[in-house]
């Protein structure tokens, strides 16, 4: 099916968009539909803070490891109740317009979905490790990065052409500069059906470039989801995205995982 923006060949759609359009196509909360955009940030960010305490109060936890030497550059660690080989680790990267040895599963929400592509970017020879990468879940994701310099988005960034052209996952697939590293890693891209029409399209395009490189990868656009109950039902343990993340062994853990939800500013 198509994707409203969506061309095949030719000048891509969002170049004939004009600023006002592309800027309410990078805006999330202006799709929402069951809250206004003001209301939806209120609401998903006081229920963020409340999962997050209740995650605190009844996990163990290490909070707030630094791991560079930027203030923001901390992160919240939550233990299993019991040690186990067998748990894999799950790293979430929230979303937000990118400010502020065991199996590994990257998570990322929008911006954070960006940032989890460009993990299959690094030549990790380079630093000596070879990270066991399992498996990229990519929700409501950004992979072209050349639409966001005509937005507001951009004003605190300050992208270049080049700087956006360079960080782009979807760029570098194109030009055949991204090769499976493992056969085995699965990479699922999710997007929300009430996500905005560029939302989808970015997905589903970075989706089928994927696949024409080589990569295991699927595809999946979750039934009557926003940008952000998209990824705030990962609290929940039927969701189904839940379920893809935990799979039938972890499913239950998952919601203990992925307890703090970062909204992006719009």
């Amino acid at each position: 099916m198509a994707v409203p923006g969506e061309v095949r060949g030719g000048e891509p759609a969002w170049k004939k968009m004009s600023e006002e359009e592309l800027e309410s196509q990078y805006t999330p909360s202006r799709w929402v539909i069951r809250l206004g955009a003001e209301e939806a940030l209120r609401t998903y960010s006081q229920m963020g803070n409340e999962a997050t305490k209740k995650a605190q109060a009844t996990s163990r936890s290490l909070l707030h490891v630094p791991y560079g030497d930027g203030e923001g550059e901390k992160l919240d660690i939550y233990l299993p109740e019991r040690e186990s080989a067998a748990l894999p680790l799950c790293v979430f990267l929230h979303g937000g317009n990118w400010q502020s040895g065991r199996g590994i599963y990257l998570c990322g929400h929008s911006a954070g979905a960006h940032l989890a592509a460009m993990m299959l970017l690094a030549n990790w020879t380079e630093h000596g490790v070879t990270p066991n990468f399992k498996g990229f879940f990519l929700v409501s994701g950004m992979y072209d990065l050349e639409p966001i310099i005509h937005t507001s988005v951009n004003a605190p960034l300050l992208m270049t052409l080049a700087d956006a052209q360079r960080n782009s996952p979807q760029r570098h697939l194109e030009a055949g500069l991204m090769q499976p590293v493992d056969p085995a890693c699965h990479i699922l891209v999710i997007v929300g059906q009430h996500d905005s029409p560029e939302f989808r399209r970015q997905s589903r395009e970075f989706y089928q470039t994927l696949c024409q490189a080589g990569w295991k990868a699927s595809f999946e656009e979750l039934h009557d989801v926003d940008h952000f109950e998209i990824i705030w039902k990962l609290t929940q343990k039927d969701y189904v995205l839940t379920q893809e993340v935990g799979g039938p062994a972890n499913r239950n853990r998952v919601p203990h995982l992925l307890p703090v939800l970062h909204l992006p500013p719009k």
